[in-house]
C-alpha cells in the first residue's frame, strides 16, 4: 500500500482578516477577502449585516446566525449562481471556504489518473455522505466541475431541505439527487446499489463524541473569535445533534466508513473523508490498512488559521484504476 502525503498549509502569525484565506487551495474562489459590495450588489439583503469593525475591516457579525446565513446564500449566488439558498432554522450553515476547498482537492486526486487534467461534466459521479440540509457539496461540486451527486442522509427533514433547493435552481435535478438512510448503522448498504458506480465518496463526519463535547467545542470557537454568548452558547453555523456529534467522535465513525467500504469495493474508485483532529489519524490509517485498501492518501488543507486534512483511499489495484479511468475518461 502507497502512502503520499502532499502539501499542506502553514499558520501565520500575523493578524489575518477573517474573509482572508491565503491558504486554501489555488482555484478556490475565497482565497481574498470577500468582496462586500459585489456581494451586497448580489444579494441586497446582506447589506443591515455588513460593517466596519474595529480593525477597518468591513465583515459581518459572525455571532449572529442570520448574519453567516445571508453571508452564505450572497457568496453561493455570486459565486456559483445559485439561487433561492435557505435552510431550515437550526440545521448546520457551512462556512463555505473550507467546503470548496475540500471539493478541489479532491479534483486534483481525480486529475492524477488523467494526465493531470481534471475530468469534468455529468459522467463524473461523486457520492455525499451525510449531505445535510444546506447540500453545500453538490451545488458547489457541481457548479465548479459540473460533476453529478448523490447525496445521503439519515435525516429525513436535511433531505427535504436539500431536495428543494435543487428545485429552485435551474439545471440541478438531472445532475443532483438524495437519499434517504433509512437504517443509521450503515453508512453505504441501503444506498449503493450492485451497478453503481462512483469515482469519489466524500464525508464531512460529526466531529464530536457527545453533545457536551459539540457544545464544549463550540464555546472554545466563541471564544477564539471573541464572540459573545446571550443566554448559552453561539451556534452560529448551527447544526443538528446527527450534524454535530454520534457516539464515538468521527474516529468511530470513519473507523466503522472504512469497514463497510471494502463491502464497496468495485463500486467506487476513492473512498474520502475529512478527519478534523490529528490525533484521530494513527488509529484511521490502520483501519484503512486493516480493511485492505491497496493505495491510501493523505491530503492537508489549510483553512483560514488552521489545518484540516482528509484520507482517500481504494481497493482496485493500479492496473484496476487505470481500466476504471479508462472506462469513466478519467
Amino acid at each position: 500500500m502507497r502512502q503520499r502525503q502532499p502539501h499542506s498549509g502553514s499558520k501565520t502569525e500575523k493578524r489575518v482578516h477573517p474573509a482572508e484565506k491565503q491558504i486554501l487551495h489555488p482555484r478556490n474562489k475565497h482565497r481574498t477577502r470577500y468582496d462586500f459590495d459585489a456581494l451586497v450588489n448580489c444579494l441586497p439583503e446582506l447589506k443591515p449585516f455588513v460593517f466596519t469593525n474595529a480593525f477597518g475591516d468591513t465583515t459581518v457579525p459572525f455571532d449572529n446566525p442570520a448574519a453567516v446565513l445571508h453571508l452564505n446564500k450572497a457568496l453561493l449566488k455570486y459565486h456559483y449562481g445559485i439561487t433561492g439558498w435557505q435552510i431550515p432554522e437550526g440545521y448546520l450553515c457551512p462556512p463555505i471556504p473550507g467546503r470548496a476547498d475540500y471539493l478541489h482537492n479532491l479534483a486534483d486526486l481525480l486529475a492524477e489518473q488523467h494526465s493531470g487534467v481534471i475530468p469534468r461534466g455529468s459522467d463524473i459521479r461523486v457520492l455525499d455522505i451525510g449531505t445535510g440540509a444546506n447540500a453545500i457539496y453538490p451545488l458547489i461540486g457541481h457548479a465548479e466541475y459540473g460533476w453529478s451527486f448523490l447525496g445521503s442522509d439519515t435525516d429525513a427533514g436535511a433531505i427535504e431541505s436539500a431536495v428543494n433547493i435543487v428545485k429552485q435552481n435551474a439545471g440541478l435535478e438531472k445532475a443532483v439527487h438524495f437519499v434517504l438512510q433509512k437504517n443509521p448503522l450503515y453508512i453505504f448498504k441501503g444506498i449503493v446499489g450492485p451497478e453503481d458506480r462512483f469515482d469519489l465518496s466524500m464525508c464531512n463526519p460529526p466531529f464530536h463524541a457527545s453533545e457536551a463535547e459539540a457544545r464544549s467545542g463550540s464555546e472554545r470557537k466563541n471564544k477564539n473569535l471573541n464572540l459573545k454568548t446571550k443566554g448559552g452558547t453561539v451556534l452560529n453555523f448551527g447544526g443538528q445533534a446527527h450534524e454535530l456529534w454520534t457516539e464515538g467522535g468521527e474516529r468511530r465513525f470513519i473507523q466503522n466508513m472504512v469497514k463497510e467500504s471494502a463491502a464497496f469495493a468495485g463500486n467506487c474508485l476513492w473512498f474520502t473523508s475529512l478527519v478534523s483532529k490529528q490525533a484521530h489519524l494513527p488509529e484511521i490509517l490502520n483501519a484503512i490498512a486493516a480493511a485492505g485498501a491497496t493505495d491510501l492518501k493523505q491530503v492537508s488543507m489549510g483553512q483560514g488559521q488552521k489545518t484540516s486534512r482528509f484520507v482517500a483511499w481504494t481497493f482496485l489495484s493500479a492496473a484496476q484504476q487505470a481500466e476504471w479511468a479508462k472506462k469513466r475518461k478519467l
